[in-house]
């Protein structure tokens, strides 16, 4: 056992780390979410990443993102979140793809070499079509719900898509799931109410208000979401 993860190993087992550095995950969105599941599931021993993410840190991913520094602004989230992967497991096997992940280009991404996806996407499109193409592809998926705009963490938790409430997201989904005949979906959602922001901020490609954010109910998700996968690819809980 590396001394890296003995200490997990105390928890979950040494087969159940055996089972995680095997196991190869397949992470959309490597952004408040998503690079605190990378960073959970790294740190518990999984062996091998797919990052897909097309952005660049920005100044503004600095209050809430775990791979956002001033040294990081303007990389790619996916190249600097390899670099800490490998920092933490110099063992593990990383490739990225700097893309956004559309329907239209679904089929560069062979599903079927996964273990496990985790989707931490914000646009209800490509969240539906990783849902689909998981589901197809009959390997485990998790799917993240919405984070802006909320501040208590304590409201975070891990529920079939059909046994979610208030989250304006989860509602959308849970539509979008029934009208494809989804039988389930794990998600990870928060049931606090979503606060209006203080003042209004408008993304100038997307036309659209900025969400408000901090650090704590994106990261909780992030680490919520890399114990369910964890927990599942060990089978520590069968």
């Amino acid at each position: 056992m590396r001394e890296e993860f003995v200490r997990t190993a105390l928890l979950l087992g040494d087969s159940a780390i055996e089972k995680l550095n095997k196991s190869k995950v397949l992470i959309f969105g490597i952004g408040g979410v998503g690079g605190y599941v990378c960073e959970g599931l790294a740190r518990s021993g999984v062996g091998e990443f797919e990052l897909v993410d097309k952005d660049t840190v920005s100044e503004s991913n600095i209050n809430r993102q775990i791979i956002a520094t001033h040294t990081t602004v303007g990389k790619y989230k996916t190249e600097v979140m390899k670099e800490r992967i490998l920092d933490i497991n110099p063992e593990a096997k990383i490739s990225i793809k700097n893309t956004f992940f559309l329907p239209e280009n679904a089929d560069r991404f062979s599903f079927e070499d996964f273990d496990y996806v985790i989707d931490a996407v914000d646009t209800v499109t490509a969240k539906i079509e990783i849902i689909m193409r998981a589901k197809q592809a009959n390997v485990p998926v998790i799917s993240s719900m919405g984070a802006g705009n909320k501040l208590y963490p304590e409201h975070l938790k891990a529920a079939d898509i059909y046994d979610t409430k208030i989250c304006p997201l989860a509602r959308v989904m849970r539509r979008e799931m029934k009208k494809r005949r989804v039988e389930s979906l794990k998600v990870v959602y928060s049931d606090e109410e979503a606060k209006t922001p203080v003042k209004e901020i408008i993304d100038e490609e997307s036309k659209k208000m900025t969400p408000s954010s901090a650090i704590f109910v994106p990261a909780t998700a992030g680490l919520i979401i890399a114990r369910e996968v964890v927990k599942d690819l060990s089978g520590v809980e069968k």
